[in-house]
């Protein structure tokens, strides 16, 4: 089973067992969070309502992007300005989807893997 969750302004596809780096969110490491801003969910080709739909998920870390340096320089007028940046973000592991596990996926995958 699949979904697209919304957070930081971004969407991102997650299945249970998936691990994603999102706009920071609050909270510590190991902590639980809850996406709901769900927009589909699915499994293989079908589609399912997303009514009351939430994806479960750990904080693995809080960690920050690599630096992004910002250099600004106009000709012949001795003007520079170096400025750098470094992006607070999360990473989260997907726990479950709807209520379906990551066990529970590599349950049902596994008969498919066989056949």
């Amino acid at each position: 089973m699949f979904a697209v969750v919304r957070t930081g302004g971004k969407q991102y596809r997650v299945a249970a067992g998936d691990k994603i780096v999102v706009e920071k969110i609050e909270g510590d490491a190991g902590a639980s969070v809850t996406l709901g801003d769900v927009l589909l969910a699915g499994e293989g080709s079908e589609l399912r309502s997303v009514e009351g739909f939430t994806v479960a998920a750990e904080i693995i870390a809080q960690a920050k992007a690599d630096k992004v340096i910002v250099f600004k320089k106009r000709r012949r007028h001795n003007y520079r300005r170096k400025n750098g940046h470094r992006q607070q973000h999360t990473i989260l592991k997907i726990v479950s989807v709807g209520g379906q596990t990551a066990q529970q996926r590599t349950e049902a995958d596994a008969p498919a893997a066989q056949a």
